[in-house]
């Protein structure tokens, strides 16, 4: 049915109030009556507007601090009357009741005094009541009520209202669309919090919601359609809170490698530089070392065939000098926490290397949920924040490991974390010499490092295998001692695992008659 109701009447009460003063100004000037409240009610007067205070449409005052205000037959009946119903129209006549037909509305700051690490109750004040309230009622009776929840559409209302005195049916059914996906978000918000609040990791309707940061061209492949979502306020940085200061837009595969890349340089302590180079979501070189340059240039040793087309991701600010050597080697995103004007400035003549600032690095804690989608469902999971140090290690061979191997084997651990499983990860003096991933065997995978770190020394034109005198990690236990053993044969000299297969004396045994040290940690990283 079409109803181009006339815009005589409006209810405007925000939050936000950034271009509200002009906006009510030219819908003033249209003719529109406008009706506030409270904050919203000062600002337009402050503009020389006339305004009428709900509390003169309701007969009935703001009490409770502002709690009670909009909750009234007035306004409601005025915002959910049919005007085409007899029996409404009535109702309307006999408890004066006069029609709404634009509600301008933002919600209470909920998520920003959540993200502020506001006390409880003042996050409870910040749940917004009437105001959610108004946009649903609005939103079912979209064909006589427009309703507005974003700044954004501001410019298109006034547009239709200025010209036709009215909104378009089809600009209101877009309106209440986007109102109650705002409402949906809103209220997974505070459910979210809610439950945190309780410790209650997996309450009984678990909720999602995001806000559309960026429709992408497409998505893992170019038949399929793509969009970036935010999922809300979040203090933790990454590729949603970034800034990108230059390059093309970013790709569903790029933000998918470089969320991956800066995760895993989370695992490491910013005082010391550490450089990730992620390849289709797994590394294929990371490094510590004294300066940020040569920490990128042992990153890359690893694999610098697999590093062309590439994400890197830093722990410290770029700088210009390693700018100069990042831009020799194509790459498509460098995500960092920050960068310098050098570096800015040399990347400014790579016009489609995109540059990211996080403005911090993500620390491997549980915070937040892993989501994976099933057919008909999804997945929930807490991150995967286990850190492994020093005292978690049991020795289980004869010989014990040097300092040396025990740092190399928890730097290989903290990767390993972060590569595909099956995973297998060979580093020497703070660096990855080799990576296995995705392989349904380990066995295939301690190979496949064994001959990246082969190919690594063929390219840097070393006479042997990087993988010599270095220590391997593996994601979950070795089931038997064949992979082990090819680890051996390729120069490992120690083995970090988490232990737990029925064979561990095998392994263990296997591994003592080839002279490695070995330590189980008891814990398993999965990642699939």
């Amino acid at each position: 049915m079409v109803d181009h109701t006339p815009a005589r009447r409006a209810l405007i009460s925000v939050s936000d109030k950034e271009g509200i003063v002009d906006f009510a100004k030219r819908l003033a000037a249209a003719g529109v009556e406008l009706i506030s409240t409270g904050g919203t009610a000062k600002a337009l007067r402050d503009a020389g507007l006339k305004v009428s205070d709900v509390s003169d449409i309701t007969e009935f005052p703001e009490m409770m601090d502002g709690r009670i205000k909009t909750l009234h037959p007035r306004v409601h009946g005025g915002l959910l009357a049919l005007r085409d119903d007899a029996g409404h129209k009535k109702s309307m006549d006999d408890h004066k009741i006069d029609g709404i037909e634009l509600l301008v509305v933002n919600l209470y700051p909920f998520e920003e005094t959540v993200a502020k690490g506001a006390e409880f109750a003042d996050c409870i004040e910040n749940i917004d009541i009437g105001g959610p309230a108004m946009i649903r009622a609005a939103a079912k009776n979209h064909r006589f009520v427009g309703v507005v929840t974003d700044p954004s559409d501001y410019e298109t209302v006034l547009g239709e209202i200025e010209a036709n005195g009215a909104l378009k049916d089809e600009t209101k059914r877009q309106l209440a669309a986007k109102a109650f996906a705002k409402t949906a978000a809103y209220d997974a918000a505070i459910s979210s919090w809610f439950a945190d609040q309780n410790g209650d990791t997996f309450p009984k309707n678990y909720t999602l919601a995001g806000r559309l940061d960026s429709v992408l061209r497409y998505g893992e492949n170019p038949h399929q359609d793509a969009a970036f979502y935010h999922s809300g306020v979040s203090g933790r940085p990454g590729v949603a809170t970034a800034r990108q200061l230059q390059g093309k837009a970013l790709s569903y595969n790029n933000l998918n490698d470089t969320d991956a890349a800066y995760e895993l340089i989370g695992e490491f302590d910013p005082a010391k530089p550490a450089v990730a180079i992620i390849k289709h979501a797994n590394p294929c070189g990371v490094a510590t070392a004294d300066d940020i340059v040569a920490a990128y240039e042992e990153a890359l040793k690893c694999d610098p065939v697999s590093a062309f087309g590439g994400i890197v991701a830093l722990n410290q600010k770029l700088t210009g000098g390693l700018a100069e050597k990042i831009v020799k080697v194509f790459t498509e995103v460098v995500i960092a926490p920050d960068a310098d004007e050098d570096a800015i400035a040399i990347f400014a003549a790579k016009k489609n290397l995109r540059l990211l600032v996080a403005g911090g690095i993500p620390t491997p804690d549980s915070t937040g949920k892993i989501i994976k989608p099933l057919a008909g469902g999804f997945l929930v999971q807490s991150r995967d924040a286990k850190v492994i140090g020093v005292d978690d290690l049991k020795v289980v061979t004869k010989r014990k490991p040097s300092e040396q191997e025990l740092a190399d084997m928890l730097f290989a651990f903290k990767v390993a974390k972060h590569v595909k499983s099956n995973a297998i990860v060979y580093a020497k003096n703070g660096a990855t010499v080799g990576v296995g991933a995705g392989q349904m065997s380990r066995l295939d995978s301690s190979r496949i490092a064994a001959r990246k770190a082969q190919d690594a020394a063929e390219a840097w034109g070393a006479t042997a295998s990087l993988a010599e005198a270095s220590v391997v990690a593996s994601d979950a236990f070795f089931p038997f001692a064949d992979g082990l053993l090819a680890a051996a044969e390729a120069g490992a000299t120690a083995v970090i695992q988490p232990g737990g297969s029925i064979r561990d004396d095998d392994v263990i045994a296997a591994a003592d008659e080839a002279g490695l040290a070995m330590v189980f940690t008891g814990v398993r990283h999965f990642r699939h």
